[in-house]
């Protein structure tokens, strides 16, 4: 049973990964969307160079691109789910923490709305 994939959502309905996605080039969301599948086929077996642990349990793919380094960052979650939490575009050597800090933030009201079970 492949994995599955669910995009953070807010409490006005954005889903800010879509948005992220549909901001990129059409090759660059090619690629993105490849990976995407990818991780839902391999889970948590896909390892570097196409995922990366960041900070506990946030993950980040990772995307080469003409545009950058994309990375979306995302956790695993109960029943084989997979939630993408923030996307951007990697600017520098090391993942920007402030990213980090929006991906946490998200992971942490995502889990409240489940019923705070991991």
């Amino acid at each position: 049973m492949d994995w599955i994939i669910d995009y953070y959502k807010d409490t006005q309905g954005n889903e800010p990964v879509k948005e992220f996605l549909n901001s990129l080039s059409r090759t660059a969301r090619a690629k993105a969307m490849r990976l995407i599948e990818f991780l839902t086929e391999r889970g948590v077996l896909l390892k570097e160079p196409y995922t990366r642990q960041v900070k506990g349990k946030i993950r980040e793919l990772r995307i080469k691109d003409i545009q950058g380094a994309i990375r979306i960052l995302y956790f695993t979650y109960t029943g084989k789910r997979f939630i993408l939490l923030h996307g951007f575009i990697k600017k520098t050597e090391k993942t920007p923490e402030r990213e980090i800090e929006i991906a946490e933030k998200r992971m942490n009201d995502f889990i409240n709305k489940e019923g705070g079970k991991l």
